[in-house]
């Protein structure tokens, strides 16, 4: 053995095993699910590789994963004859948590530990789950690559410390053993172990063997023979859960295995299993989780499909086969028509790869279908809460399904009372009045910006129902789609807002009559705010309110996309409004009747600057409003 070297754990990680040393697993017994399944991913790894490179399986080419327990050293041992690590693969593997964004996992915590155990799965920790019932783990491992002198020692007590030393191991591969606590020895019992195996691991492809004692009887002793010995026997089924016929597979089997192929220790929240033959043949089994990832909205995550040819494991996260807006989408494609030596290139330009992706896509938003059609609304419900945003971006990634992608979008309402976004297009469609002709939205930087907002007013009273959106996402979508089912998208904010038959030639008359008869009080506003406002006019959409703003010359750069387009640091023009008075309005009427020029001149400045605010747009100087306010109130 090499001379030990001691390295400081990452600091999440000192975090992360303090909780899992006080059991923030609500079931201990999946540090043994996690760990196979690890072993089981080293296995694949190493069979795509064979795959070109025969030579490296060497004289065991024969794939399996071992647990045995050892009753006397309270060890139990998780073996197997995959990848393996180098030691610094090791140190980079099991000394620090490899995906992005780990401080959002201690972010999410609420120190209810049945809900943050539900958090482990996201964060791609699995491996130390082995803390929850073990003092010290070992690890020792050997790369495919290295020789039997060139194997590697990883030890910890998982007290913030490791300890890396080089050690001889005979065959490539992993073994991890876990020295466990005083009060965790029933995983050391036969029994235990091959009841969670059966009930965690039996979809695994690969063997999953337990030492067993065989009793020879009869004729079956050999002369010579002892009265009984141990022999390596498979415990699990091994045989891989998407080949089944779906009618064969329970909704238990459905829920372990999609837990072993995404680490999540949630049940999923639906799933669909598809089996093609004919002109393409091809086996697709699809789960939707429960939660979001942490990294939902980091386009960069990798994301996809687990790909298998033939049975054979190629790659993890294939996202050649899955469009981005539907990223959260797990599971397992398992084509016999692509090649067996496929390589992301070549499954990039692959007219079969294009053919799966569509397939597969519109699998996957009839699944999302089925779910909107459940009679358990609630289903729908948390599936919208966590993944709606994201598959709105699918409006404009995938004009294909874009119709499918509109039936499934969900909205907060004026016809609501609360935030829920519960409503379709469909609900709002069989509720638009006889003389309603367009679909009318408002985007705004929150819920309650959106309800109070003054560019509603009119809608209101004529009891038309508007579409309320606060997302990041939603002023992009809808300024690239323009109409559903021959119905136009009107955003209420837009300077030359249509209202069709719904606007009666009486209130146009009236509009224009009071536009004549306040021609005077029009061009002294415009002159009190020269320079700010390009032009003063009478407001059509006001009932409740003095004022409001519209931008002037971009009809796109509404004042929600400018603020997330000022947000990402882009600079843009100044910019120059009209203002739309109501001149019906108390405080409208007072600024008229004021004769002193500077007097009105702070009237119409309030006036626009609380306009400003309406909006939700920045006033450039606040203090000055503040004080312009007070002497008003004092006056």
């Amino acid at each position: 053995m090499s001379e030990v070297e001691k390295h400081g754990f990452q600091t999440e990680v000192k975090q992360l095993l303090g909780l899992l040393a006080n059991s923030l697993y609500s079931n201990k017994e999946v540090f043994l699910r996690e760990l196979i399944s690890n072993a089981s991913d080293a296995i694949d790894k190493l069979r795509f590789i064979s795959l070109e490179k025969p030579e490296v399986l060497g004289n065991d080419p024969e794939f399996r994963i071992r647990v045995s327990a050892d009753k006397e050293k309270k060890t139990l041992t998780i073996s197997d004859n995959g990848l393996g690590m180098t030691r610094q693969e090791a140190i980079d593997h099991l000394g620090t948590i490899a995906k992005s964004g780990t401080a959002e996992f201690f972010k999410n915590l609420t120190g209810d530990q049945s809900k943050d155990s539900q958090l482990i799965g996201q964060f791609g920790v699995g491996f130390y789950s082995a803390f929850v019932v073990a003092d010290k783990v070992t690890v020792i491992s050997r790369s495919y690559k290295s020789n039997a002198d060139d194997a590697v020692c990883w030890v910890s007590d998982g007290s913030g410390e490791f300890e890396v030393s080089q050690v001889t191991k005979a065959d490539r591969g992993t073994e991890i053993i876990l020295s466990l606590r005083d009060d965790e020895t029933e995983f050391l019992e036969d029994w235990t172990l091959r009841s969670n195996i059966s009930k965690y691991s039996d979809h695994i492809s690969v063997p999953v063997q337990m030492l067993e004692t065989v009793k020879p009887e009869g004729d079956d002793k050999k002369e010579g023979e002892e009265a009984e010995y141990t022999e390596w026997k498979q415990v699990n089924d091994a045989k891989a859960l998407w080949t089944k016929n779906p009618k064969d597979v329970s909704d238990d089997e459905y829920k372990e295995f999609y837990k072993h192929i995404s680490h999540d220790f949630q049940d999923p929240l639906t799933w669909t299993h598809n089996k093609v033959e004919g002109s393409q043949e091809y086996t697709s089994l699809m789960y939707i989780p429960q939660r979001a990832p942490f990294d939902l909205f980091n386009r960069e995550q990798k994301h996809g499909l687990k790909l298998y040819v033939q049975r054979v494991f190629i790659m993890d996260d294939a996202d050649q086969f899955m469009p981005g807006y539907l990223r959260f989408v797990k599971g397992v494609l398992d084509s016999n028509d692509l090649p067996l030596n496929v390589s992301r290139e070549i499954l990039q330009s692959n007219k079969i790869s294009a053919q799966l992706k569509k397939a597969c896509t519109k699998k996957a938003l009839q699944m999302i279908a089925k779910l909107a059609k459940d009679d358990d609304k609630t289903k729908y419900e948390t599936f919208w809460a966590q993944f709606g945003s994201v598959l709105k971006e699918g409006l404009v990634e995938d004009y294909e399904n874009r119709d499918e992608i509109f039936g499934l979008l969900r909205f907060a309402s004026t016809a609501n009372t609360g935030s829920e976004q519960n409503v379709s297009l469909e609900d709002y469609i069989s509720r638009m009045p006889e003389k309603q002709k367009n679909i009318y939205f408002i985007t705004a930087e929150s819920y309650q910006a959106a309800v109070a907002s003054p560019y509603l007013e009119t809608l209101k009273k004529k009891g038309v129902e508007v579409l309320l959106m606060w997302e990041r996402v939603d002023e992009w979508v809808m300024n690239q789609v323009s109409e559903y089912k021959d119905k136009k998208f009107i955003n209420v904010c837009s300077a030359d807002l249509d209202l069709g038959e719904l606007e009666d030639k009486a209130e146009k008359e009236e509009q224009e009559a009071k536009a004549t008869e306040n021609k005077d009080l029009l061009e002294r506003i415009k002159n009190a705010l020269a320079g700010e406002v390009s032009e003063v006019k009478v407001s059509g959409r006001l009932v409740d309110t003095p004022s409001c703003v519209i931008s002037e010359g971009n009809a796109m750069l509404t004042a929600q996309m400018r603020r997330l387009l000022e947000a990402s640091g882009q600079k843009l023009p100044e910019e120059k409004f009209v203002l739309e008075i109501n001149p019906d309005h108390a405080i409208i009427k007072k600024m008229s009747a004021e004769a002193d020029d500077a007097k009105f001149k702070d009237w119409a400045t309030l006036v626009l600057d609380q306009a400003l605010l309406a909006d939700q747009r920045g006033l450039k100087d606040p203090v000055a409003y503040v004080k312009l306010v007070n002497s008003l109130l004092l006056a």
